[in-house]
């Protein structure tokens, strides 16, 4: 369905410019600066697209549980930040109710 790919266009856009706004570091750089308010942009508006199929609860659910995996992700690879036993068993569960929220639900807009 079209509307995943939005919706994966506005994690993606969203991962990228929230990497961005690390590399920023608080504006004060500005190709960084300007990636993270284009990727913002392009985030927000994807999104936008996705809540005229699907309910707003599980959209962002979606678009913030991969996003948070996905930014950890790119955090520990980039930019070297560790991560921990309990913070990859936490994340394991947000892919896990992600799973369960599109394989399960009525109201994920199937």
């Amino acid at each position: 369905m079209i509307i995943y790919v939005y919706l994966g266009i506005a994690i993606v856009a969203e991962v990228i410019a929230t990497s961005a706004l690390k590399a920023s570091e608080g504006f004060t750089r500005p190709w960084p600066s300007l990636l993270t308010m284009v990727g913002y942009a392009i985030a927000f508006y994807c999104l936008s697209l996705t809540l005229r199929v699907i309910p707003t609860g599980v959209a962002y659910a979606i678009w913030s549980g991969v996003g948070i995996v996905l930014i950890s992700a790119v955090g520990w690879v980039w930019f070297r930040q560790a991560l921990d036993l309990p913070a990859m068993i936490g994340m394991g569960l947000i892919i896990a109710g992600v799973a369960v929220v599109n394989m399960f639900s009525k109201t994920a807009g199937h």
